[in-house]
């Protein structure tokens, strides 16, 4: 019997990243066979799930930690438009196929929702304020607003400031054009459009094996989560986005590009509160300043979610620390991962980070009391019978070989490509799914460069920026922000 004809492309994991990557190619390529392989019973519901991440469109606009404080005074603010300018590239994907008819109405995704930052003592209100000196100039962060008065940060966010005390030396920016994204519910749309137009969608689909053949076509192993039924298909192309999982099954891939990797699993949790009362009070993502030796993903902030149309509060996160690589994964997802070329490079990583290891131990032996005092800081009258926990999703943070230190620990994303551009996958975390169109379209360059100049006018009819800088032309920016703001139902300006 002659082998079945392969797919075009196999996206492993039902995530956000892997329905963008899908949802690209279709419209480039319309003919190319897809399929989806999720081993859960639905979609979306590992990182993606609005319940398991913040939901923030991280463009930078209250994120504190992609700006630096250098030592003559000055603030970098390079990471935040380099953040800014990518989350720009998702939000014209996004509006392109709203337009298109291809998603449906983008409140079921995305919802305006100021972005603010919150600092007190007398050092962080200086810093934010030669931060906001720094963006306020910039195109991409035009109608920043800052202030110390109380009476304005009460106008925009009541709940920081009823019962604090006047005495505390405080200060906020606010940005009215930020966003709250529910990830997990534009992950099914994109689904459900590369269903609508050809592709096979699997779930409780377990992928167990990669293998690529004398013709560079690869064999994926698959086994049902439900009777344990095995079978195989074969792909000419294979990308892994299965969050956490994508580490172990790249390495059994063989492909010598992922040797020397290793992850650093880190949990989460979130005090959330559903009472009508106090969601009505608060509408704003508000960040403030992370603690020293805390990861990026650990800055706490008070944001509010809207997930299915209806609001909640959600503070925190609260870090934690469990072996497995997904929520749904094993207790020996990190010392299987283990690996003879990845193991100086964890070790060293593990001894450069000693404050986050720190970190966490005074993360998991917090008490109750005590996580409730941090939520205090940022809304003063909070009830703790108003609030209860939930546990949010598991990142994995990418360690790499470095040739000065042995190993270093990464807090953002890393694509990862086999040399003949037949397979990729995508490790790290933040900033992470805001950024997904414009972390695929690299992955599409690195792995297709000979289709990319005949997709070029296809890519730049979805995303018309595509290939310039926004930070460049303060009036292409203002006319794109404008266009997928009115398109996307986003609100502009201060």
């Amino acid at each position: 019997m002659s082998p079945a004809k392969p797919y075009d492309v196999v996206l492993i994991g039902g995530g956000i990243m892997s329905a963008t990557l899908g949802a690209i190619l279709k419209q480039v390529e319309p003919d190319w066979s897809i399929r989806l392989i999720e081993a859960l019973p639905e979609l979306a519901l590992e990182s993606s799930n609005p319940w398991n991440n913040a939901g923030t469109g991280h463009s930078a606009l209250c994120e504190l930690n992609y700006t630096k404080d250098l030592p003559d005074g000055t603030v970098d603010i390079s990471s935040a438009v380099k953040i800014n300018e990518q989350f720009q590239v998702s939000r014209q994907f996004w509006s392109y196929l709203v337009k298109k008819d291809l998603l449906p109405e983008p409140e079921q995704f995305i919802n305006s929702v100021p972005h603010m930052s919150f600092v007190w003592g007398d050092d962080n209100v200086a810093f934010l304020k030669r931060r906001f000196d720094a963006l306020k100039v910039h195109p991409l962060f035009a109608g920043m607003e800052f202030s110390e008065d109380p009476a304005v940060i009460h106008s925009w966010a009541p709940t920081l400031m009823s019962g604090r005390p006047r005495a505390q030396h405080f200060a906020a920016t606010r940005m009215a054009a930020g966003t709250d994204v529910d990830f997990g519910s534009l992950t099914r749309d994109l689904a459900a459009y590369l269903a609508n137009h050809g592709a096979v969608l699997s779930t409780d689909e377990k992928v167990t094996g990669l293998s690529r053949g004398d013709d560079g076509v690869w064999t994926i192993r698959l086994r049902r989560t439900i009777g344990k039924a095995t079978s195989r298909l074969r792909s000419r192309f294979v990308f892994v986005g299965a969050g956490g999982g994508a580490l172990g099954l790249l390495q059994r891939s063989g492909i010598p590009e992922a040797r020397g990797y290793g992850g650093f699993p880190v949990s989460g949790q979130f005090l959330r509160t559903d009472n009508p009362k106090v969601v009505a009070r608060h509408r704003a993502k508000v960040y403030g300043k992370a603690s020293v030796g805390a990861p990026p993903m650990s800055v706490p902030h008070l944001d509010t979610r809207i997930i299915g149309g209806t609001a909640s509060l959600m503070f925190g996160p609260y870090a934690g620390f469990s072996p497995k690589f997904l929520k749904s994964g094993s207790w020996l997802d990190l010392p299987l991962s283990i690996r003879p070329g990845n193991i100086i490079p964890m070790l060293a990583a593990f001894k450069d980070n000693l404050d986050l290891s720190w970190y966490l131990i005074t993360q998991l032996l917090a008490s109750k009391r005590t996580k409730f005092a941090a939520l205090r800081e940022f809304m003063p009258d909070a009830r703790p019978s108003d609030w209860y926990l939930i546990t949010a999703g598991q990142r994995v943070q990418v360690i790499k070989k470095d040739a000065k230190k042995g190993g270093i620990l990464q807090f953002g994303t890393e694509v990862v490509t086999g040399a003949d551009g037949t397979i990729a996958g995508l490790l790290g975390a933040s900033p992470g799914a805001s950024t997904a169109v414009p972390i695929m379209l690299e992955l599409i360059e690195r792995c297709f460069p000979d289709r990319v100049k005949g997709w070029t006018p296809a890519l730049r009819a979805m995303i018309p920026t595509y290939g310039k800088a926004l930070s460049d032309s303060p009036a292409l920016a203002e006319k794109t922000l404008g266009v997928t703001a009115r398109q996307l139902d986003i609100a502009q300006g201060a």
